[in-house]
């Protein structure tokens, strides 16, 4: 799979974008593939606190969007009742999220990913954030996707402990 030519394709005129311009040209990110075709990694994780539960997010949409406000005020806007997500519950306070949003279509290969992931400031530190995307990603094979893609991280060795790999890096000027 040619990537660059599948990240135009699955993000049109994304180099055009005034604040995708606008980066400060020091600024990396990377782009990072998990092909769920294959068997998932079965990568041990730090455990997280054992009264942490995971799961597909119903409720309302006023606390989700609250715990999203407490980790990045700008990823609100992201967090719709038509898009899907996946949640750390302690008790039914949300502590930790990801939005899980259909990509489209590439080479005739189903994607999707975790996006947005973030963990309340209170609950870092204590594995919740990694076992959260590992079973986001186990809920985006189950959905049928043959590829979870990470789009515009900064932090690809976060990723990449659960075998997800970097196959783009890009700034404001474009693909590096």
């Amino acid at each position: 799979m040619n990537y660059k030519d599948a990240f135009l394709q699955l993000n049109p005129g994304f180099f055009e974008q005034e604040h995708i311009r606008t980066l400060p040209e020091n600024e990396v990110y990377s782009e990072l593939i998990l092909d769920l075709r294959c068997a998932l990694p079965d990568i041990p994780l730090p455990p997280c606190p054992e009264n942490i539960r995971f799961g597909r997010y119903q409720g309302s949409m006023a606390p989700l969007r609250q715990a999203v406000s407490l980790v990045d005020e700008e990823w609100v806007q992201y967090f719709n009742k038509e898009d899907a997500c996946f949640c750390a519950f302690d008790g039914e306070k949300i502590v930790a999220f990801c939005s899980i949003s259909a990509m489209g279509t590439v080479d005739g290969l189903a994607v999707s990913g975790p996006g947005c992931v973030g963990t309340i400031p209170a609950y870092r530190r204590q594995g919740i954030g990694l076992k959260l995307v590992q079973l986001a990603t186990k809920e985006i094979k189950k959905d049928g996707y043959a590829l979870s893609w990470i789009h515009y991280t900064y932090l690809p060795k976060w990723y990449m402990k659960l075998g997800y790999q970097p196959v783009l890096h890009w700034n404001c000027n474009g693909f590096l």
